[in-house]
């Protein structure tokens, strides 16, 4: 037998590092969330320019009509400089000797081109036919980019050998002496009067609709799609789940079947999800035609597919965890095997069974390989729920790893990529928050 001060020593030691090993594990969360959601947050919080007044008011008219037109008839007159500074160097290439033209017009046409993005399209032009063309930059931040790109060239010095050192090269000296020359440091000293930036709350990012492709909008559809899939996959998991425990527990003979059973479960809980989304397609699309194509009704029943087993597994050890004599007293009564399941144990159980749910939420709404065959596309619109049992839907963990992947313009849409990440975070929290109050509501009742 241990004595008395070496057991006090253990249990101290045990419950240091249980401490220390939360406090890493916290550390660790923060260290990974903190960064996602401070940047997620500026997707719903940054400072906007007219430019991004202008999309609001002419593409889904909010915003006061009066006001924006004042802005931008006092913009316009900040930004007339920058459109002079370019005609006049335009009209003063054409008179520029062959060699100097050469040199000076592709350094030129860089410079016009950072900025229709920085400002949009210049007077006289015919406007663009894709909306991303048609306005200038949105948001301050990639405003500020933008305006670098004006004022700096790119360029490498390879004297070190390798790959070069890349050295960025003021414009300004390009053009010293030319028509152009004032205007990179007026485009320096003027950026706030050309742009007007004013701090922003754009709470709708959550429920827009995007517009081409992401540049502009929010992600209405894609939240609301993780949200159906999510709430599919329990509705159809939780029953399936609970009744198979139910039956496991209380009803079948321990001999092989059972155990392979068990056997069985434990294994697909370890089966990667690419497998459930091929599985997926296959039967439910391919053979038992539950939709022609991709649908929420089939990414749903997927996604419940892959969280059965842990739903399973919980299931059974919160019924095996109540006592024995619960079921004994209940039985003693007069209840029958399963009035005593249903009235006594179940209630007894839930919130072991709940815990299990919990996590499962969270899996399936994180989820991207199941619903990439079975559920998700790039873009689409919001779904009605009658919608769902025919239609695919964008979900946030697909277009998270789209927009990252294979967008054109990642860098120009880098806030979009973070606040779906921050959005699915809190997403998945309000979701599991939800279950943990009922699950508290649900013990305390049995407490009392």
């Amino acid at each position: 037998m241990l004595r008395l001060g070496t057991r006090k020593l253990l249990d101290r030691s045990f419950t240091g590092l249980g401490v220390l090993s939360i406090t890493l594990l916290t550390a660790a969360l923060l260290i990974l969330l903190a960064p996602m959601c401070l940047r997620g947050i500026g997707a719903y919080v940054f400072q906007g320019t007219v430019e991004f007044r202008r999309v609001l008011l002419e593409k889904l008219q909010r915003g006061d009509r009066d006001e924006l037109k004042r802005e931008l008839a006092a913009t316009a007159r900040a930004r007339q400089p920058v459109f002079d500074a370019l005609l006049a160097f335009q009209q003063e290439l054409d008179r520029m000797p062959a060699t100097q033209r050469r040199k000076l017009k592709p350094e030129f046409e860089q410079v016009r081109a950072a900025v229709k993005e920085l400002l949009g399209p210049l007077p006289g032009e015919e406007i663009p036919l894709m909306m991303r063309s048609q306005y200038g930059q949105t948001r301050w931040d990639r405003a500020q980019v933008k305006i670098r790109k004006i004022l700096f060239a790119e360029d490498y010095d390879f004297s070190g050998g390798g790959l070069g050192r890349k050295m960025l090269k003021p414009r300004a000296t390009t053009f010293h002496g030319t028509a152009l020359e004032p205007l990179f440091a007026y485009v320096e000293h003027h950026a706030v009067a050309m742009l007007a930036p004013q701090w922003t709350f754009y709470g709708r990012f959550l429920t827009d609709e995007s517009h081409d492709a992401h540049f502009f909008g929010g992600i209405g559809p894609e939240a609301l799609g993780t949200l159906y899939l999510t709430l599919g996959a329990i509705l159809f998991a939780v029953p399936m789940g609970v009744i198979a425990a139910i039956y496991l527990v209380e009803y079948a003979r321990e001999n092989r079947l059972v155990r392979l059973l068990r056997i069985c479960i434990s294994t697909l809980a370890g089966v990667p999800s690419i497998v459930f989304g091929l599985f997926g397609l296959a039967f439910f699309i391919n053979t038992v035609h539950l939709s022609a194509n991709k649908s929420v009704l089939v990414g749903a029943l997927t996604l419940g597919l892959l969280i059965l087993p842990t739903i399973i597994r919980a299931s059974e050890e919160a019924l095996r965890a109540v006592p024995e004599a619960y079921k004994q007293a209940a039985l003693s009564l007069g209840a029958g095997h399963w009035r005593s399941v249903r009235t006594v144990i179940l209630p007894a159980a839930l919130p072991g069974i709940l815990t299990g749910v919990i996590i499962s939420m969270g899996r399936a709404a994180g989820e991207t390989a199941p619903i990439i065959f079975t559920a998700a596309v790039s873009v689409g619109k919001p779904l009605t729920l009658w919608q769902t049992l025919s239609q695919p839907t964008p979900a946030l963990p697909w277009n998270i790893y789209n927009l990252c992947s294979e967008h054109v313009a990642v860098d120009e849409i880098r806030h979009v990529q973070y606040g779906m990440v921050f959005t699915l975070v809190v997403l998945v929290l309000l979701l599991n928050l939800a279950a943990i109050i009922v699950r508290a509501r649900i013990s305390k009742g049995l407490r009392t």
